[in-house]
């Protein structure tokens, strides 16, 4: 086993609301004393992360202290080397967004909506940040005649555009990332899937300043499957940020340490990020949202924080081994997972001459594919028993 030890190289990234989550849910009240987020930043550069993340609500709750708190935020970065890599609005906590915060049927809560944003798209130009992550965690319904979706996506592109537009006009060096989730806490949200978030960029003014932030959890909540979807996002050249985390299939957000819930799913994800062993890498930063459990004190915080960094070091590693085995190169042949790489008409060729072209159906029906085979490598390389 190689060492596991975090570096700033692997780009591991934090939400302060992450390890600042304080255990509360609908059942019951906090667990866990506020964490200050300057302080959490340190502990994180302590663990082995190299950026972080935040909501403006997370860092700067209180508007009256706001500068001083910047003024040792900023401290703390210079004093760990941390960067602040990605930074995003909180469009969802307050009682005024009870009914959507871009798409809410009152105006006047469309206009402070956008005026928050451009605030922090400020603030994040301020601190350097690369990405501005877009989650529109109400921006829903629960009644079918309670929103005209057509509506709302007409003033969820207004919004984007207008976003767009500022970036572009104020010389800010920041990209933006839709982060897609099917439901919860709104009953059905807007732009549910990688998918959906994908048709809509293409409808905005400057589809090549968005892309997508997409997250294990939020896929799998819809039942469909991360890694191919972060492939997709990857092919169309969108996959401008990643969430990861655990979560055991289409039930509520779990939010757990990344490894927990689907392995297997979270080993195809590290190998999709690693390019699946014929395509680039993902370059950017390895993000975590997450929860701390509620059950967990302060230590069981940090101690998940670090899991979660050593689960993908792991899983990377294992990754690793399985493409880089002569067993399964052998495999990948035998299944011809390589032949997909041929287009099925080759340049010259003419569709009159494939009509004509004959082939054995019968041989053709009885191949075997090889696939179980292959996946069972991956198994052993998974349970480190290769």
């Amino acid at each position: 086993m190689s060492d596991l030890t975090p570096r700033p190289e692997d780009k591991f990234s934090f939400g302060l609301w992450t390890v600042g989550w304080q255990g509360t849910d609908v059942f019951g009240p906090a667990s866990r004393s506020l964490l200050d987020p300057v302080e959490a930043t340190y502990q994180l550069a302590e663990l082995g992360a190299a950026a972080v993340s935040f909501h403006d609500d997370d860092l700067l709750p209180d508007e009256d202290a706001r500068d001083a708190t910047l003024e040792r935020y900023k401290k703390a970065l210079a004093e760990t080397g941390l960067v602040t890599e990605m930074v995003t609005t909180n469009l969802f906590s307050d009682p005024v967004f009870k009914e959507g915060a871009l798409t809410a049927n009152d105006r006047r809560v469309r206009r402070h909506a956008v005026a928050k944003v451009l605030r922090n798209l400020d603030l994040a130009a301020e601190l350097g940040a690369e990405t501005f992550v877009v989650w529109g965690g109400r921006e829903g319904a629960e009644h079918g005649g309670g929103k005209d979706v057509r509506a709302a996506l007409d003033r969820m592109k207004e919004a984007i555009d207008l976003f767009c537009s500022y970036v572009l006009r104020q010389g800010y060096d920041l990209r933006f990332a839709l982060e897609p989730k099917p439901n919860e806490p709104r009953g059905d949200i807007l732009l549910p899937t990688i998918g959906h978030a994908l048709a809509f960029i293409d409808e905005l003014e400057h589809p090549d300043l968005v892309g997508l932030n997409p997250e294990v959890g939020h896929e799998e909540m819809a039942g469909l499957n991360f890694a191919q979807g972060i492939a997709q996002a990857a092919w169309h050249g969108k996959l401008f940020h990643i969430d990861l985390n655990g979560q055991h299939g289409p039930r509520f957000d779990q939010d757990l340490r990344f490894g927990a819930g689907n392995l297997r799913g979270a080993f195809w994800a590290v190998d999709a990020l690693l390019g699946s062993g014929t395509a680039p890498a993902y370059d950017g930063y390895v993000h975590f949202d997450y929860k701390p459990p509620r059950a967990e004190a302060i230590d069981g915080v940090w101690s998940s924080a670090a899991s979660c960094m050593r689960n993908y070091l792991l899983l990377r590693e294992r990754a690793l081994a399985f493409r880089a085995d002569p067993e399964v190169t052998e495999a990948l042949a035998a299944a011809k997972v390589g032949e997909l790489a041929t287009p099925t008409l080759e340049p010259g060729e003419t569709l009159a001459a494939l009509r004509e072209e004959e082939h054995d159906l019968t041989a053709l029906r009885e191949r075997g594919t090889a696939m179980e085979a292959l996946d069972q490598l991956a198994m052993e390389h998974l349970l480190g028993a290769r």
